[in-house]
């Protein structure tokens, strides 16, 4: 085998376990999140609200690093679940603000927990706390790389 073989094999990959990671990561917090009857994409944009109420879709999609023809659909089945409305901004008409309902708003409650028993999962490995810390400030560079 050769050297340009070699970068084709998938355990050369640095994408690959990224991906199997962000899947399998997404896999245990699924029923945390069945309990709340929300999809993960639907927590990420739950958590950017709770963070900060009343923001342009422009701005939410930014932040969860989405195309905006990506993030409508899932705003729209959002606000169809009643967790969200959708408004147009009075100081420019071609925005679209995203505010949380009620319902929206009562679900931080019973989602504190979820970053806990995730962070209780991951514990159980030989990783330590810092190695997770590390690797979360690793892959944010890398997403603030790739995202230029």
């Amino acid at each position: 085998m050769n050297m340009a073989d070699e970068q084709l094999k998938l355990e050369n990959q640095l994408c690959f376990p990224v991906y199997a990671a962000s899947r399998l990561i997404t896999r245990e917090y699924q029923p945390l999140l069945d309990n709340l009857g929300i999809t993960y994409p639907q927590y990420l944009v739950l958590m950017v609200l709770w963070e900060n109420d009343s923001l342009p879709v422009n701005d939410i999609a930014r932040k969860l690093v989405l195309n905006t023809n990506t993030i409508t659909p899932l705003l729209k089945r959002m606000e169809q679940q009643g967790l969200i409305i959708r408004i147009r901004s009075k100081k420019d008409e071609r925005k679209v603000l995203v505010q949380l309902t009620g319902k929206g708003e009562r679900l931080k409650a019973n989602a504190l927990q979820i970053p806990e028993e995730l962070i209780k999962r991951l514990s159980e490995s030989e990783l330590k706390i810092d190695d997770l810390i590390r690797l979360k400030e690793n892959l944010n560079s890398i997403i603030s790389l790739l995202s230029k």
